[in-house]
């Protein structure tokens, strides 16, 4: 009975994301977590639970350290983010990409390698909840912000309809950079898990300035493909120029907030109880995030 409702509910998200963008795009069927919305909805409605729930549970516990889980989490994004920015690099390079305006189709084979690194970026943002779980075991809960969570949960489903319907072309771009961006970035949480090497760590302002730049650079890629059309759906680029903007924004706020306002006291030490944000088609904080401790807590 509960399957029979599932499966009826699935079919009626499918059908209703089918008649407002279209046709799939036929050379991703069958690709694991695609077909079906029901898998991306759920982990995301997991991933919020988990945190109402999760916050609940550790409410009159104490916090939980996780070094050595950390250190493993950051070093294999880190490893996930690199392969990812080689294989676009090498993938566009060989299909001859255009880099003002890239449409779906042309690039032959090329266009497949980018759908099967584009498919590991959108699997990506599903592992990344687990930034969201770590603050909340780690009790670090001023860096549970609306920004976080939204930017969390959006991208992982807005990933599910790139890969859907425009898993190659144009949607290249932003996992390139955010690719780029993420090696620094879990570096940075990789290393300042360990006490010893906070004193090296000075770059992080520099770190959030690079993000800014990101969601500028994505923006004005998108939007010279409407400038300038290849045959990428138009609805689309507007989508992403607006969901950017949403993200520069709040990113923005964030920036002032956190440099602008308030000195960088104990900026090591102690996380500053900003915002934070993470990439464009794209992810980021830079509130210290999930590598900094707690002298107390270590």
């Amino acid at each position: 009975m509960l399957l029979e409702h599932l499966k009826a509910f699935d079919d009626e998200i499918n059908a209703f994301l089918d008649n407002m963008f279209g046709p799939r795009d036929s050379r991703v069927r069958g690709w694991f977590m695609l077909d079906s919305y029901l898998p991306t909805f759920f982990l995301t409605v997991m991933y919020l639970l988990s945190i109402w729930l999760g916050n609940k549970y550790m409410k009159n516990r104490p916090a939980l350290s996780l070094r050595g889980i950390l250190t493993l989490y950051n070093l294999g994004i880190t490893l996930l983010s690199a392969y990812m920015l080689a294989e676009l690099i090498l993938s566009t390079w060989e299909g001859g990409y255009n880099l003002q305006c890239q449409d779906l189709t042309s690039a032959g084979e090329a266009d497949i390698r980018v759908a099967k690194v584009l498919w590991w970026y959108y699997f990506s943002k599903s592992v990344e909840f687990l930034d969201t779980i770590f603050f909340v075991l780690r009790k670090k809960n001023s860096q549970i912000t609306f920004l976080h969570v939204y930017h969390h949960a959006s991208m992982f489903n807005i990933w599910w309809c790139v890969l859907n319907w425009i898993p190659c072309g144009q949607s290249f771009f932003g996992p390139t950079l955010n690719s780029f961006i993420h090696i620094l970035m879990y570096s940075y949480y990789g290393l300042s898990v360990f006490p010893s090497m906070h004193k090296y760590l000075w770059w992080k302002k520099y770190l959030t300035q690079a993000q800014l730049v990101q969601f500028v650079l994505t923006i004005t890629h998108t939007m010279s493909a409407v400038v300038k059309p290849c045959g990428f759906p138009f609805g689309c680029l507007i989508f992403q120029s607006s969901y950017m903007l949403t993200l520069v924004i709040l990113f923005l706020n964030f920036y002032v907030q956190t440099y602008r306002k308030k000195p960088m006291k104990k900026d090591l030490q102690e996380p500053p109880a900003g915002k934070e944000v993470k990439n464009g088609f794209s992810k980021a904080y830079f509130t210290a995030a999930n590598g900094v401790m707690n002298k107390k807590a270590q």
